[in-house]
């Protein structure tokens, strides 16, 4: 099955997981299409893209079961439940192990900002806060902070500086 085909089916079943919550499908959609972008602008291999894109469809899949144990849904508990959800799903689909392990890590990482290990896991971190810092209301002084701190590829800076500081002109 083509690379295309299974994030199509993954998508489906990300939006079947979350039915009934627009704000998440919304989310895990709009946080997808701006991985797929900076991967795509910064020339990652067919494999990566396909994990970034993966990954960045799952990432949120620990927040309804945090919820639901405990509550509440800090990053650290999204992290700790994600990957026991992400995996069946993955292993229903009959990914292969090792994407598996590797999407499942993202999952349980994509909060954790220190010792970011590929440019998958940082293409997912910045897509995230792209969209985060909207969803949130973020104001700028705290945007250019993560931008300063976290950011690390160009194509996600682009964005950033297109979306949330247009006076910034491109060097």
């Amino acid at each position: 099955m083509k690379y295309e085909e299974q994030i199509d089916r993954l998508h489906l079943k990300m939006m079947q997981f979350n039915r009934g919550d627009a704000n998440r499908i919304q989310h895990l959609t709009k946080v997808h299409r701006f991985a797929q972008l900076i991967a795509r602008m910064e020339n990652v291999d067919e494999h990566t893209q396909f994990l970034t894109e993966c990954a960045a469809l799952v990432h949120d899949i620990g927040i309804r079961p945090a919820e639901k144990k405990y509550g509440l849904s800090s990053g650290r508990l999204q992290e700790r439940e994600g990957s026991v959800y992400a995996r069946p799903i993955l292993e229903d689909m009959n990914f292969n192990e090792a994407d598996i392990d590797r999407i499942c890590y993202l999952v349980g990482h994509h909060h954790t900002y220190t010792d970011i290990d590929g440019t998958d896991y940082q293409i997912l971190v910045e897509a995230d806060f792209l969209v985060n810092f909207y969803e949130d209301k973020l104001s700028q002084k705290d945007i250019l902070y993560a931008f300063e701190k976290i950011f690390r590829t160009e194509s996600g800076k682009k964005l950033c500086r297109i979306a949330y500081f247009p006076e910034w002109k491109e060097i």
